[in-house]
Formats: structure tokens, C-alpha cells, sequence
């Protein structure tokens, strides 16, 4: 209930580049924010990580940011003094917020609050000087500040360092340097963030971008994902299939498929296709001495037929003789450009038409009808065009039920009502509505009162 209260209050005062563990917002939504900062221009970063954000956070600081009725301030204090209790010993806790709970990312997320604005009040923007204000990006304890100039990047990081220590927080050294997204002195240019890799290449004229004037950039901003995550995909990969060594074939599909699928997901949003490819060869070679471990003194022909469907027409496919069940491929998951959420949008401010079309949900929102927004991309089958706010909208049979539709979800589409309306008549044969209720006014003659003319 303390969340419920305060979330709705601090979604409509975080900053739009802040995006960690925020409803509506995900690490794919601060990629976006990224690419759109560097795409017509290479910058310099500042790739920083707070070090212990949870655990270090001045509690008295905190509160006082937070700012609530003084019914939730006693909560929040009894919460964060309560300590923590390991094997049996009780540890005070006199700084962070509360292992665990699901206030602590909100109360990470309020400590945090308010660099942007700093940055932008200390670097405002000016457009006589051609002097752009840096760019944040605020993932929880994760941030970046990008710009074209490397003496401003430095003196944001001495601005955050110092705004950090109002909090009782640092900059972790060993993570925080200072790159650039294009070409550096020594080293790799780029930097890695949630996972991705992003960085910008020198290319010809063919491959370039161009800004809005139709002159060349003279490179390629890329973001892939990083060594590190595809390394430690595929030990995971290889855990898995090593603790099934004796096990099932089917066991170990089920086993592997939930880890495919789910990192295939991630990352098919960014440029990752060769990757992809690559991971099936480095999954194969893995399945194939799982199998001949399994079979030593039999032939690489009878092992191949055993466990993969190669005489039955179906290629080099993962799959037992008699069942249905494949392993799924890194390459066959379908890539789609990610679409950034909206500014200072959030669920909070009323608009249930663009979160369910962007999420699936809504709380004021029937499931069926916010599953079919976004399904349709917030368009209507007929006329192709956006639902607005105010339209009318009906669900309907694409097969009516009386000529054998059902009331599957793949039978159902949203319509605008007149729309639905030219649909149900082109179907019917009737140019008109049947309405069998209407009443014939009787004549005037019979009434008490004529009307006046």
C-alpha cells in the first residue's frame, strides 16, 4: 500500500532519462535513449557505476527527499532501522534502503532523483554558442553522460561525484572512465551498458548516416550484444547441458529451450543476427559431444540420426524420434526495432490507450482489449487508422458466430464502431441497421397537442 501510494506521485516528477525499475520503462527503452543521443553525432562518455547504491544511501537524506505525511514518514523509519537478521544475528542497518523489499528500487529511484535537472542547470543549452546540453541516462546505479566535448564530460563527473556525496554514495573507480564512442588514443572505443555494446564504426559513403541537412556523418553507430554476455550465455549453456549429461533428450530441451528463448529476446532488438548464428554453431558443437558422450563406439551417422531429425526432411534440428519437442534456434527469433517510450510518460497519467497498446495492460482496461491494442499496434483492422482517445471502439468476430466463428483470441480484432458497423452490413447484405425496436409516431390527430407551425 506504501508503494501503491507513493509510486504515482514520483512517476510524475522522475526525470524522462531514468528508467530503472520504473512501471512502463526497461533497459531497452535507455539503448533507445543512448542510440538517439549519439546517432548523428560521435560523443564522449562517461560510463559510470555507483558503487553499493543500495547499501550506502544516507537514510536521514533520504527521507527528507521523500517527503511524505508524517504517518509514512515513522514507516519508512521503522523499515529502514529494522535491520537485517542473518543466522540468527541481528545487524543493524544504518544506511541503504531495505534489502529485499519492493520499496528499495523507488527509494534508489527518489535518492537519484534530480541529477538530470543538476546537469541541465549547470550546462543549459545555447544556441548561439551551437552548445548542447549533455546527455543522462539513468538506469538505477547505472548512468551515462554523453557529449561532443571531453573537458564538459569531465566536469559532470565532478559534479555527480560531489551530488553523490550528499547522498552518502561514490562512483565506483573501477568501473567509471571516461571513452569515446567513435575513435580513442589507446584502447577500444564504446563502452558496454545493460548488457549491450555500443559503439560507432568509420564507414564509407554507401553506409552512412546523414544528418538533416544531407551531409555525411562518416559512421555507423552499432549496438550489439556484449562479449561479456555472450560469454556468460553460453556458460550457462554449457551448465545446462553438463548437468543433463545422463539425462533425457527431451529433458534436456526443456531444460535449454527457457534460456534460448529468453536471452534470443533480449537482445533481438539490437544488431545481433551473426551473433546469433554464431551461438547455434557454438550450441551444436556442444550437443554433439553431449551425444557422443553418450555414445562412444557408435558411428557419427547413427548419433546424427538419433538425435536430430536429419532423414526426416527437417535438417539439423534438435529433436527425439517420437515427440514433438524441439530445441529452438538463437536465429529463428523474428528482430524488431524497439520504440522508445514516450518523454515523461507514465501508466499513471490516464492515457489507457497508448500503455495498452504499448504493454498489453492496463488497470482500467479489460485484458482482452488491451491484449488486442497492442496486438494491432493501437490500429484499427479496417481503416488502418490510430485509435484516439474519444473513438469509439468494438470488438469483433473476423468470422461471425453464426457462420462457425469462435470466441478464440485469434478470431477477434478491434474495430472503430462505424467500422464495425460497414463490416457487419457488407456481411449481412443490408446497406442500414436492422433495429426491430423502433416505434411509428402516431398522427398528430391523435394526439392532445399539434405542433405549432
Amino acid at each position: 500500500m506504501v508503494k501503491s501510494a507513493l509510486d504515482p506521485e514520483w512517476e510524475a516528477r522522475f526525470a524522462p532519462n531514468s528508467y530503472g525499475f520504473r512501471p512502463g520503462r526497461s533497459c531497452h527503452d535507455a539503448i533507445e535513449a543512448i542510440f538517439t543521443a549519439i546517432g548523428h553525432k560521435a560523443k564522449y562518455v562517461l560510463d559510470a557505476d555507483i558503487e553499493k547504491c543500495f547499501d550506502r544511501i544516507d537514510q536521514t537524506a533520504l527521507l527528507t527527499k521523500v517527503h511524505t505525511s508524517p504517518s509514512l514518514h515513522r514507516q519508512l523509519t521503522a523499515w529502514l532501522k529494522a535491520g537485517v537478521l542473518d543466522q540468527g544475528t541481528l545487524f543493524p542497518t544504518d544506511t541503504g534502503t531495505m534489502q529485499g523489499g519492493n520499496l528499495s528500487p523507488l527509494l534508489a529511484g527518489i535518492a537519484l532523483h534530480g541529477l538530470e535537472a543538476l546537469i541541465g542547470k549547470m550546462f543549459p543549452r545555447s544556441g548561439s554558442r551551437r552548445f548542447q546540453t549533455p546527455n543522462v541516462v539513468v538506469y538505477a546505479d547505472d548512468l551515462v553522460i554523453l557529449h561532443e566535448d571531453r573537458t564538459v564530460v569531465e566536469r559532470c563527473q565532478a559534479v555527480v561525484t560531489e551530488w553523490l556525496h550528499e547522498m552518502g554514495l561514490a562512483l565506483k573507480p573501477s568501473k567509471t572512465r571516461i571513452t569515446h564512442t567513435l575513435e580513442v588514443a589507446e584502447g577500444t572505443p564504446g563502452f558496454d551498458f545493460l548488457g549491450f555494446q555500443i559503439r560507432q564504426y568509420p564507414v564509407g559513403k554507401t553506409k552512412s548516416g546523414k544528418d538533416c541537412r544531407g551531409r555525411l556523418h562518416g559512421f555507423k553507430t552499432r549496438i550489439t550484444p556484449s562479449p561479456t554476455a555472450i560469454q556468460r550465455h553460453i556458460e550457462t549453456l554449457r551448465k545446462t547441458i553438463d548437468s543433463h549429461r545422463h539425462a533425457e533428450q527431451e529433458a534436456l530441451i526443456k531444460a535449454l529451450n527457457p534460456q534460448i528463448i529468453g536471452w534470443s529476446a533480449y537482445y533481438a532488438h539490437v544488431v545481433s543476427a551473426r551473433i546469433f548464428q554464431r551461438l547455434d554453431h557454438t550450441g551444436y558443437a556442444m550437443l554433439w559431444g553431449w551425444a557422443v558422450s553418450r555414445h562412444p563406439k557408435k558411428a557419427k551417422h547413427w548419433i546424427a540420426r538419433k538425435y536430430w531429425r536429419v532423414d526426416d526432411g527437417q535438417g539439423w534440428r534438435f529433436q527425439p524420434a517420437n515427440s514433438t519437442r524441439h530445441l529452438a534456434r538463437h536465429d529463428h527469433t523474428p528482430h524488431q526495432r524497439y520504440v522508445k517510450v514516450q518523454g515523461t510518460r507514465s501508466p499513471y497519467d490516464g492515457d489507457w490507450l497508448y500503455w495498452s497498446r504499448r504493454l498489453g495492460r492496463h488497470p482500467h482496461v479489460p485484458p482482452r482489449i488491451a491484449r488486442l491494442l497492442k496486438q494491432q499496434q493501437g490500429r484499427c483492422r479496417a481503416c488502418g487508422l490510430y485509435f484516439m482517445e474519444g473513438d469509439k471502439i468494438e470488438v469483433d468476430h473476423i468470422m461471425p458466430k453464426k457462420q462457425g466463428g469462435s470466441d478464440a483470441r485469434d478470431n477477434l480484432q478491434l474495430l472503430h464502431r462505424h467500422c464495425h458497423d460497414t463490416k457487419t452490413a457488407r456481411e449481412t447484405g443490408c446497406q442500414g441497421t436492422h433495429d426491430t425496436r423502433h416505434v411509428v409516431e402516431e398522427p398528430d390527430e391523435r394526439k392532445r397537442s399539434c405542433p405549432v407551425l
